[in-house]
Protein backbone atom coordinates (compact mmCIF):
# COMPACT_ATOMS: atom_id res chain seq x y z
CA UNK A 1 0.00 0.00 0.00
CA UNK A 2 2.68 2.52 0.90
CA UNK A 3 5.37 0.09 1.75
CA UNK A 4 8.85 0.62 0.29
CA UNK A 5 11.86 -1.68 0.48
CA UNK A 6 14.87 0.29 -0.68
CA UNK A 7 17.44 0.52 2.07
CA UNK A 8 19.85 -2.13 0.74
CA UNK A 9 20.31 -0.59 -2.69
CA UNK A 10 19.84 3.02 -1.59
CA UNK A 11 23.48 3.99 -2.19
CA UNK A 12 23.60 2.61 -5.72
CA UNK A 13 20.34 4.35 -6.63
CA UNK A 14 21.68 7.67 -5.42
CA UNK A 15 24.66 7.30 -7.75
CA UNK A 16 22.41 6.51 -10.70
CA UNK A 17 20.40 9.64 -10.12
CA UNK A 18 23.45 11.92 -9.78
CA UNK A 19 23.84 14.25 -12.72
CA UNK A 20 20.44 13.39 -14.21
CA UNK A 21 18.12 15.39 -11.98
CA UNK A 22 17.82 19.14 -12.46
CA UNK A 23 16.14 21.08 -9.64
CA UNK A 24 14.30 24.27 -10.53
CA UNK A 25 13.68 25.54 -7.04
CA UNK A 26 11.13 28.15 -7.93
CA UNK A 27 8.75 25.71 -9.67
CA UNK A 28 9.51 22.07 -8.85
CA UNK A 29 7.00 20.26 -6.67
CA UNK A 30 7.74 17.30 -4.47
CA UNK A 31 6.98 14.09 -6.36
CA UNK A 32 5.96 11.93 -3.40
CA UNK A 33 8.68 9.44 -4.36
CA UNK A 34 10.94 9.30 -1.32
CA UNK A 35 14.07 8.33 -3.24
CA UNK A 36 13.79 11.01 -5.91
CA UNK A 37 12.86 13.83 -3.52
CA UNK A 38 15.69 13.03 -1.13
CA UNK A 39 18.29 12.81 -3.91
CA UNK A 40 17.15 16.20 -5.22
CA UNK A 41 17.85 17.68 -1.81
CA UNK A 42 21.13 15.81 -1.42
CA UNK A 43 22.35 17.15 -4.77
CA UNK A 44 21.79 20.71 -3.60
CA UNK A 45 23.74 20.15 -0.38
CA UNK A 46 26.56 18.24 -2.03
CA UNK A 47 29.82 18.98 -0.19
CA UNK A 48 28.07 20.26 2.96
CA UNK A 49 29.50 18.17 5.82
CA UNK A 50 26.80 19.39 8.22
CA UNK A 51 24.01 17.97 6.05
CA UNK A 52 22.47 15.03 7.97
CA UNK A 53 19.55 12.63 7.53
CA UNK A 54 17.84 9.83 9.43
CA UNK A 55 15.82 6.99 7.89
CA UNK A 56 12.86 5.54 9.79
CA UNK A 57 9.68 3.53 9.34
CA UNK A 58 6.38 4.82 10.66
CA UNK A 59 4.05 2.22 12.15
CA UNK A 60 6.25 -0.48 10.61
CA UNK A 61 4.59 0.42 7.32
CA UNK A 62 5.50 3.77 5.85
CA UNK A 63 9.07 4.66 4.91
CA UNK A 64 10.21 8.15 5.85
CA UNK A 65 13.38 10.19 6.12
CA UNK A 66 14.31 13.20 8.25
CA UNK A 67 16.70 15.84 6.88
CA UNK A 68 18.42 18.62 8.88
CA UNK A 69 21.67 20.53 9.34
CA UNK A 70 23.89 19.64 12.27
CA UNK A 71 24.44 22.56 14.60
CA UNK A 72 21.14 24.24 13.76
CA UNK A 73 18.85 21.57 15.25
CA UNK A 74 18.43 20.32 18.80
CA UNK A 75 18.90 16.60 18.12
CA UNK A 76 17.73 15.51 21.59
CA UNK A 77 14.45 17.39 21.23
CA UNK A 78 14.00 16.04 17.73
CA UNK A 79 14.47 12.48 19.01
CA UNK A 80 11.97 13.03 21.80
CA UNK A 81 9.27 15.01 19.96
CA UNK A 82 9.53 13.60 16.44
CA UNK A 83 11.42 10.34 15.95
CA UNK A 84 10.29 8.38 19.03
CA UNK A 85 6.56 9.19 18.65
CA UNK A 86 6.64 8.22 14.97
CA UNK A 87 8.54 4.96 15.50
CA UNK A 88 6.58 3.87 18.57
CA UNK A 89 3.13 4.84 17.33
CA UNK A 90 0.88 1.76 17.54
CA UNK A 91 -2.35 3.16 16.15
CA UNK A 92 -3.64 3.05 12.62
CA UNK A 93 -2.86 5.84 10.23
CA UNK A 94 -6.15 6.85 8.71
CA UNK A 95 -7.54 3.34 8.82
CA UNK A 96 -4.62 1.76 6.99
CA UNK A 97 -4.84 3.94 3.89
CA UNK A 98 -2.24 6.41 2.66
CA UNK A 99 -0.88 8.66 5.44
CA UNK A 100 -2.20 12.20 5.70
CA UNK A 101 -0.49 15.39 6.84
CA UNK A 102 -2.98 16.02 9.66
CA UNK A 103 -2.66 12.51 11.06
CA UNK A 104 1.16 12.62 11.04
CA UNK A 105 1.02 16.00 12.81
CA UNK A 106 -1.18 14.54 15.52
CA UNK A 107 1.38 11.82 16.23
CA UNK A 108 4.28 14.22 16.90
CA UNK A 109 4.50 16.35 20.04
CA UNK A 110 6.39 19.32 18.54
CA UNK A 111 4.77 22.69 19.16
CA UNK A 112 5.33 24.11 15.66
CA UNK A 113 4.71 21.94 12.62
CA UNK A 114 3.88 23.23 9.15
CA UNK A 115 4.06 21.77 5.66
CA UNK A 116 4.88 22.70 2.08
CA UNK A 117 5.04 21.10 -1.33
CA UNK A 118 7.90 22.82 -3.21
CA UNK A 119 11.65 22.35 -3.11
CA UNK A 120 12.14 26.08 -2.49
CA UNK A 121 10.11 25.85 0.71
CA UNK A 122 12.08 22.79 1.81
CA UNK A 123 15.45 24.49 1.20
CA UNK A 124 14.37 27.64 3.05
CA UNK A 125 13.29 25.59 6.04
CA UNK A 126 16.49 23.53 6.15
CA UNK A 127 18.69 26.65 5.98
CA UNK A 128 16.64 28.25 8.76
CA UNK A 129 17.33 25.35 11.11
CA UNK A 130 14.16 23.39 10.50
CA UNK A 131 13.75 19.62 10.55
CA UNK A 132 12.18 18.22 7.36
CA UNK A 133 10.15 15.00 7.35
CA UNK A 134 9.59 13.25 3.98
CA UNK A 135 7.10 10.37 3.82
CA UNK A 136 6.79 8.09 0.85
CA UNK A 137 3.54 8.73 -0.95
CA UNK A 138 3.06 12.29 0.30
CA UNK A 139 3.66 15.18 -2.09
CA UNK A 140 4.20 17.52 0.86
CA UNK A 141 6.96 17.59 3.47
CA UNK A 142 6.47 18.46 7.12
CA UNK A 143 8.54 21.32 8.57
CA UNK A 144 9.24 20.82 12.26
CA UNK A 145 10.64 23.67 14.32
CA UNK A 146 13.33 22.26 16.58
CA UNK A 147 15.98 24.95 16.00
CA UNK A 148 18.80 25.31 18.45
CA UNK A 149 22.18 27.01 18.16
CA UNK A 150 24.67 28.71 20.41
CA UNK A 151 23.74 32.28 21.24
CA UNK A 152 24.70 35.03 23.62
CA UNK A 153 22.46 35.50 26.64
CA UNK A 154 20.65 38.77 27.38
CA UNK A 155 23.16 41.15 28.95
CA UNK A 156 23.60 44.81 29.74
CA UNK A 157 24.18 46.92 26.58
CA UNK A 158 27.89 47.43 25.95
CA UNK A 159 27.71 50.51 23.72
CA UNK A 160 25.10 52.40 25.80
CA UNK A 161 26.04 52.65 29.46
CA UNK A 162 23.08 52.23 31.82
CA UNK A 163 22.81 54.24 35.04
CA UNK A 164 19.02 54.35 35.36
CA UNK A 165 16.50 52.09 33.67
CA UNK A 166 16.37 48.49 32.42
CA UNK A 167 19.68 46.70 32.00
CA UNK A 168 18.57 44.41 29.18
CA UNK A 169 20.23 44.67 25.82
CA UNK A 170 19.43 43.12 22.47
CA UNK A 171 21.22 39.94 21.40
CA UNK A 172 22.03 38.44 18.00
CA UNK A 173 18.83 36.32 18.09
CA UNK A 174 16.09 38.20 16.27
CA UNK A 175 13.26 36.29 17.92
CA UNK A 176 14.64 37.02 21.38
CA UNK A 177 14.82 40.70 20.43
CA UNK A 178 11.26 40.71 19.11
CA UNK A 179 10.06 39.04 22.31
CA UNK A 180 11.67 41.79 24.42
CA UNK A 181 9.59 44.36 22.58
CA UNK A 182 6.44 42.23 22.76
CA UNK A 183 6.90 41.79 26.50
CA UNK A 184 6.90 45.56 27.00
CA UNK A 185 3.95 46.31 24.70
CA UNK A 186 1.09 43.97 25.53
CA UNK A 187 -1.24 45.13 22.79
CA UNK A 188 -2.61 43.66 19.58
CA UNK A 189 -1.75 46.96 17.89
CA UNK A 190 1.93 46.00 17.94
CA UNK A 191 2.71 44.60 14.50
CA UNK A 192 5.79 42.51 13.72
CA UNK A 193 6.47 41.79 10.05
CA UNK A 194 9.20 39.43 8.79
CA UNK A 195 11.08 39.62 5.51
CA UNK A 196 14.36 38.20 4.18
CA UNK A 197 17.20 40.18 2.60
CA UNK A 198 20.36 38.83 0.99
CA UNK A 199 20.72 36.52 -1.97
CA UNK A 200 22.99 34.10 -0.11
CA UNK A 201 22.49 34.95 3.55
CA UNK A 202 18.66 35.18 3.48
CA UNK A 203 18.92 37.33 6.61
CA UNK A 204 15.70 37.76 8.55
CA UNK A 205 14.63 41.37 9.05
CA UNK A 206 11.75 42.49 11.26
CA UNK A 207 9.68 45.65 10.89
CA UNK A 208 7.80 46.55 14.06
CA UNK A 209 5.40 49.42 14.74
CA UNK A 210 2.19 50.33 16.54
CA UNK A 211 -0.66 50.18 14.06
CA UNK A 212 -2.80 52.87 15.73
CA UNK A 213 0.07 55.41 16.06
CA UNK A 214 2.53 54.99 13.17
CA UNK A 215 1.68 56.71 9.91
CA UNK A 216 0.85 54.23 7.12
CA UNK A 217 2.85 56.27 4.60
CA UNK A 218 6.04 55.94 6.64
CA UNK A 219 5.46 52.20 7.23
CA UNK A 220 4.93 51.73 3.49
CA UNK A 221 8.12 53.66 2.72
CA UNK A 222 10.12 51.51 5.15
CA UNK A 223 8.80 48.34 3.51
CA UNK A 224 9.60 49.71 0.07
CA UNK A 225 13.19 50.66 0.89
CA UNK A 226 13.94 47.37 2.61
CA UNK A 227 12.41 45.24 -0.13
CA UNK A 228 14.45 47.14 -2.72
CA UNK A 229 17.78 46.04 -1.19
CA UNK A 230 19.59 43.54 -3.42
CA UNK A 231 22.87 42.30 -1.95
CA UNK A 232 24.66 38.98 -1.37
CA UNK A 233 24.57 39.07 2.41
CA UNK A 234 23.49 41.22 5.37
CA UNK A 235 25.90 40.68 8.28
CA UNK A 236 24.69 43.49 10.54
CA UNK A 237 22.06 46.20 10.73
CA UNK A 238 24.77 48.68 9.71
CA UNK A 239 24.61 47.23 6.17
CA UNK A 240 20.98 48.29 5.90
CA UNK A 241 21.53 51.85 7.15
CA UNK A 242 23.34 53.00 4.01
CA UNK A 243 20.61 51.56 1.77
CA UNK A 244 17.65 53.25 3.47
CA UNK A 245 18.98 56.70 4.42
CA UNK A 246 17.53 59.70 2.57
CA UNK A 247 20.95 61.34 2.17
CA UNK A 248 23.69 58.67 2.28
CA UNK A 249 26.42 61.27 1.58
CA UNK A 250 25.58 63.31 4.67
CA UNK A 251 27.86 62.92 7.69
CA UNK A 252 24.84 63.14 10.01
CA UNK A 253 23.11 59.84 10.86
CA UNK A 254 19.48 59.67 9.73
CA UNK A 255 18.83 56.29 11.34
CA UNK A 256 19.14 55.70 15.08
CA UNK A 257 21.00 52.52 16.12
CA UNK A 258 20.47 51.22 19.64
CA UNK A 259 21.04 48.12 21.77
CA UNK A 260 18.29 49.03 24.24
CA UNK A 261 14.77 47.52 23.95
CA UNK A 262 13.34 50.27 26.17
CA UNK A 263 14.56 52.89 23.71
CA UNK A 264 12.91 51.09 20.79
CA UNK A 265 9.62 50.83 22.71
CA UNK A 266 9.73 54.51 23.66
CA UNK A 267 10.13 55.45 20.00
CA UNK A 268 7.39 53.07 18.84
CA UNK A 269 5.04 54.89 21.22
CA UNK A 270 5.90 58.11 19.38
CA UNK A 271 4.88 56.70 16.01
CA UNK A 272 8.28 55.56 14.79
CA UNK A 273 9.21 52.24 13.19
CA UNK A 274 11.76 49.76 14.56
CA UNK A 275 13.88 47.48 12.37
CA UNK A 276 15.51 44.36 13.80
CA UNK A 277 18.13 42.37 11.89
CA UNK A 278 19.11 38.77 12.58
CA UNK A 279 22.66 38.28 13.91
CA UNK A 280 22.85 41.92 15.03
CA UNK A 281 22.30 43.32 18.56
CA UNK A 282 21.62 46.79 17.14
CA UNK A 283 18.05 47.78 16.29
CA UNK A 284 17.29 50.63 13.87
CA UNK A 285 14.73 53.37 14.53
CA UNK A 286 13.25 55.58 11.80
CA UNK A 287 12.48 58.39 11.29
CA UNK A 288 14.64 60.40 13.70
CA UNK A 289 15.63 64.01 14.27
CA UNK A 290 18.88 65.67 15.31
CA UNK A 291 17.52 66.40 18.78
CA UNK A 292 16.60 62.75 19.36
CA UNK A 293 20.22 61.84 18.61
CA UNK A 294 21.22 64.11 21.50
CA UNK A 295 18.80 62.51 23.96
CA UNK A 296 19.44 59.47 26.13
CA UNK A 297 16.81 56.95 27.35
CA UNK A 298 17.91 57.77 30.89
CA UNK A 299 16.62 61.31 30.41
CA UNK A 300 13.14 59.94 31.00
CA UNK A 301 13.92 57.91 34.11
CA UNK A 302 15.39 60.64 36.31
CA UNK A 303 13.92 63.86 37.73
CA UNK A 304 13.07 66.35 35.02
CA UNK A 305 15.01 69.21 36.65
CA UNK A 306 18.27 67.24 36.73
CA UNK A 307 17.65 65.88 33.24
CA UNK A 308 17.11 69.37 31.85
CA UNK A 309 20.39 70.54 33.38
CA UNK A 310 22.27 67.56 31.92
CA UNK A 311 20.77 68.18 28.49
CA UNK A 312 21.85 71.84 28.67
CA UNK A 313 25.41 70.75 29.49
CA UNK A 314 25.27 68.25 26.62
CA UNK A 315 24.36 70.94 24.07
CA UNK A 316 26.97 73.32 25.50
CA UNK A 317 29.68 70.71 25.01
CA UNK A 318 28.34 70.03 21.51
CA UNK A 319 29.52 73.53 20.55
CA UNK A 320 32.78 73.00 22.42
CA UNK A 321 33.45 69.70 20.61
CA UNK A 322 32.74 71.32 17.25
CA UNK A 323 34.23 74.81 17.61
CA UNK A 324 36.79 75.01 20.43
CA UNK A 325 39.95 74.24 18.36
CA UNK A 326 38.79 76.50 15.52
CA UNK A 327 38.09 79.35 17.96
CA UNK A 328 41.61 78.95 19.38
CA UNK A 329 43.10 79.12 15.87
CA UNK A 330 40.98 82.14 14.90
CA UNK A 331 41.91 84.06 18.06
CA UNK A 332 45.64 83.31 17.99
CA UNK A 333 45.95 83.94 14.23
CA UNK A 334 43.54 86.78 13.39
CA UNK A 335 41.83 88.21 16.46
CA UNK A 336 44.42 88.53 19.23
CA UNK A 337 42.75 91.74 20.42
CA UNK A 338 39.83 89.70 21.78
CA UNK A 339 42.01 88.16 24.51
CA UNK A 340 42.64 89.94 27.83
CA UNK A 341 46.17 91.34 28.01
CA UNK A 342 47.48 88.93 30.63
CA UNK A 343 46.02 85.92 28.83
CA UNK A 344 47.42 87.16 25.53
CA UNK A 345 50.94 87.43 27.01
CA UNK A 346 50.60 83.93 28.49
CA UNK A 347 49.51 82.40 25.17
CA UNK A 348 52.18 84.30 23.24
CA UNK A 349 54.95 83.18 25.58
CA UNK A 350 53.83 79.54 25.40
CA UNK A 351 53.87 79.66 21.59
CA UNK A 352 57.19 81.50 21.38
CA UNK A 353 59.24 78.32 20.81
CA UNK A 354 56.64 76.52 18.67
CA UNK A 355 57.93 76.35 15.05
CA UNK A 356 54.52 75.72 13.44
CA UNK A 357 51.55 77.99 12.80
CA UNK A 358 48.50 77.43 15.03
CA UNK A 359 46.59 75.44 12.39
CA UNK A 360 49.42 72.91 11.90
CA UNK A 361 49.86 72.67 15.65
CA UNK A 362 46.12 71.98 16.13
CA UNK A 363 46.00 69.40 13.35
CA UNK A 364 48.97 67.50 14.78
CA UNK A 365 47.35 67.27 18.20
CA UNK A 366 43.87 66.45 16.89
CA UNK A 367 45.12 63.67 14.61
CA UNK A 368 47.26 62.24 17.42
CA UNK A 369 44.28 62.31 19.78
CA UNK A 370 42.08 60.52 17.22
CA UNK A 371 44.77 57.87 16.74
CA UNK A 372 44.98 57.29 20.49
CA UNK A 373 41.20 57.02 20.69
CA UNK A 374 41.06 54.38 17.96
CA UNK A 375 44.01 52.50 19.45
CA UNK A 376 42.20 52.35 22.78
CA UNK A 377 39.11 50.91 21.09
CA UNK A 378 40.97 48.22 19.13
CA UNK A 379 43.21 47.00 21.92
CA UNK A 380 41.99 44.45 24.48
CA UNK A 381 39.83 46.06 27.17
CA UNK A 382 42.23 45.63 30.13
CA UNK A 383 44.94 47.68 28.39
CA UNK A 384 42.95 49.76 25.90
CA UNK A 385 41.87 52.51 28.29
CA UNK A 386 45.32 52.57 29.91
CA UNK A 387 47.07 53.08 26.57
CA UNK A 388 44.72 55.87 25.47
CA UNK A 389 44.91 57.81 28.75
CA UNK A 390 48.60 57.32 29.51
CA UNK A 391 49.50 57.85 25.87
CA UNK A 392 47.68 61.17 25.77
CA UNK A 393 49.36 62.37 28.96
CA UNK A 394 52.85 61.26 27.98
CA UNK A 395 52.67 62.50 24.38
CA UNK A 396 51.09 65.81 25.39
CA UNK A 397 53.67 66.51 28.07
CA UNK A 398 56.57 65.47 25.84
CA UNK A 399 55.28 67.60 22.94
CA UNK A 400 55.05 70.68 25.17
CA UNK A 401 58.54 70.17 26.62
CA UNK A 402 59.96 69.64 23.12
CA UNK A 403 58.39 72.88 21.93
CA UNK A 404 56.33 71.17 19.21
CA UNK A 405 52.98 72.38 20.58
CA UNK A 406 51.93 74.93 23.17
CA UNK A 407 50.41 74.13 26.56
CA UNK A 408 47.14 76.06 25.88
CA UNK A 409 46.52 73.94 22.79
CA UNK A 410 46.93 70.73 24.79
CA UNK A 411 44.21 72.02 27.14
CA UNK A 412 41.98 72.89 24.17
CA UNK A 413 42.39 69.45 22.53
CA UNK A 414 41.86 67.61 25.82
CA UNK A 415 38.68 69.58 26.58
CA UNK A 416 37.43 68.96 23.05
CA UNK A 417 38.08 65.23 23.40
CA UNK A 418 36.17 65.06 26.68
CA UNK A 419 33.29 67.00 25.11
CA UNK A 420 33.03 64.52 22.23
CA UNK A 421 32.44 61.66 24.70
CA UNK A 422 29.27 63.28 26.07
CA UNK A 423 26.97 62.42 23.16
CA UNK A 424 24.67 59.40 23.63
CA UNK A 425 24.87 58.44 19.94
CA UNK A 426 28.17 57.11 18.55
CA UNK A 427 27.31 57.94 14.93
CA UNK A 428 26.64 61.58 15.84
CA UNK A 429 29.97 61.68 17.70
CA UNK A 430 31.73 60.61 14.50
CA UNK A 431 29.99 63.36 12.52
CA UNK A 432 31.06 66.06 15.01
CA UNK A 433 34.64 64.76 15.04
CA UNK A 434 34.84 64.95 11.25
CA UNK A 435 33.24 68.39 11.01
CA UNK A 436 35.70 69.72 13.62
CA UNK A 437 38.51 69.36 11.06
CA UNK A 438 36.55 71.32 8.46
CA UNK A 439 35.92 74.08 11.02
CA UNK A 440 39.67 74.20 11.74
CA UNK A 441 40.38 74.86 8.04
CA UNK A 442 37.67 77.54 7.85
CA UNK A 443 39.12 79.28 10.92
CA UNK A 444 42.67 79.09 9.53
CA UNK A 445 41.57 80.81 6.31
CA UNK A 446 39.11 83.47 7.49
CA UNK A 447 39.15 83.54 11.27
CA UNK A 448 35.78 84.11 12.93
CA UNK A 449 34.25 84.89 9.53
CA UNK A 450 35.24 81.41 8.41
CA UNK A 451 33.75 79.87 11.57
CA UNK A 452 30.49 81.74 10.97
CA UNK A 453 30.47 80.60 7.33
CA UNK A 454 31.07 76.97 8.36
CA UNK A 455 28.30 77.05 10.97
CA UNK A 456 25.88 78.48 8.39
CA UNK A 457 26.76 75.70 5.94
CA UNK A 458 26.09 73.08 8.63
CA UNK A 459 22.76 74.66 9.64
CA UNK A 460 21.58 74.93 6.03
CA UNK A 461 22.46 71.27 5.48
CA UNK A 462 20.64 70.21 8.67
CA UNK A 463 17.50 72.17 7.77
CA UNK A 464 17.21 70.58 4.32
CA UNK A 465 17.97 67.07 5.62
CA UNK A 466 15.16 64.51 5.90
CA UNK A 467 14.75 61.16 7.61
CA UNK A 468 12.08 59.16 5.75
CA UNK A 469 10.50 62.43 4.72
CA UNK A 470 10.44 63.90 8.24
CA UNK A 471 12.47 67.14 8.73
CA UNK A 472 15.72 66.40 10.54
CA UNK A 473 15.52 69.60 12.63
CA UNK A 474 11.92 69.07 13.77
CA UNK A 475 10.39 70.50 15.93
CA UNK A 476 12.60 73.61 15.52
CA UNK A 477 12.34 73.74 11.73
CA UNK A 478 9.46 73.56 11.02
CA UNK A 479 8.51 75.05 14.38
CA UNK A 480 6.11 73.02 16.53
CA UNK A 481 5.92 74.72 19.91
CA UNK A 482 3.90 71.89 21.47
CA UNK A 483 6.91 69.58 21.07
CA UNK A 484 9.37 71.98 22.75
CA UNK A 485 8.54 70.29 26.07
CA UNK A 486 10.94 67.49 25.16
CA UNK A 487 13.66 69.45 23.41
CA UNK A 488 16.57 70.87 25.42
CA UNK A 489 14.46 71.32 28.53
CA UNK A 490 12.47 68.21 29.47
CA UNK A 491 9.10 68.96 30.99
CA UNK A 492 7.71 66.62 33.67
CA UNK A 493 5.82 63.61 32.36
CA UNK A 494 2.45 64.99 33.40
CA UNK A 495 3.08 68.00 31.15
CA UNK A 496 3.91 66.03 27.99
CA UNK A 497 0.34 65.29 26.96
CA UNK A 498 0.99 65.05 23.22
CA UNK A 499 3.13 62.89 20.98
CA UNK A 500 5.48 64.49 18.40
CA UNK A 501 3.32 65.86 15.62
CA UNK A 502 5.69 64.74 12.87
CA UNK A 503 5.25 61.03 13.59
CA UNK A 504 2.40 60.63 16.08
CA UNK A 505 -0.34 62.83 14.64
CA UNK A 506 -2.66 59.85 14.03
CA UNK A 507 -3.01 59.43 17.78
CA UNK A 508 -1.73 62.64 19.32
CA UNK A 509 -2.89 62.33 22.92
CA UNK A 510 -0.66 60.24 25.13
CA UNK A 511 -1.94 61.17 28.63
CA UNK A 512 -5.41 60.98 30.12
CA UNK A 513 -7.04 64.29 31.02
CA UNK A 514 -7.23 63.39 34.70
CA UNK A 515 -3.43 63.43 35.08
CA UNK A 516 -2.02 66.16 37.30
CA UNK A 517 -1.53 69.49 35.54
CA UNK A 518 -0.33 72.87 36.78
Amino acid sequence: MGKLRWKKNFTSKIQSYQGNLQVQLEKDQLSGNLEEDFIHIQQLFEGAVDFAHRELTICSTYSAIIVYLNGLVNVERMEFHVINPLINYNGELHKGTEPTIDHIKSVMSSAQVSHGGTFQEVIDQILSGGTILFIHGLKEALFISEQSWEQRSVEEPLSEAVVLGPREGFTENIRTNASMIRRRLKTTKLKIEFMKIGTHSQTEVVITYLEDIAQPSIVKEVRSRLSGIEIDSIEDSGYIVEFIEDEPFSVFPQVLQTERPDRVVGNLLEGKIGILVANSPFALIVPVSFFEMMNSPEDYYGRFIITSFIRFIRYLFLFIALLFPSIYIAVTTFHQELLPTNLLFSVASSREKVPFPAVVEALLMEITFEALREAGLRLPKPIGSTVSIVGALVIGQAAVEAGIVSAPLVIVVATTGIASFMFPNYALTGAIRLLRFFMIFFAAMLGFYGILLGVLFILVHLVQLRSFGVPYMAPVAPTKFNNFKDLIIRAPWWKMELRPQQTGKRNVERLASRNRKY
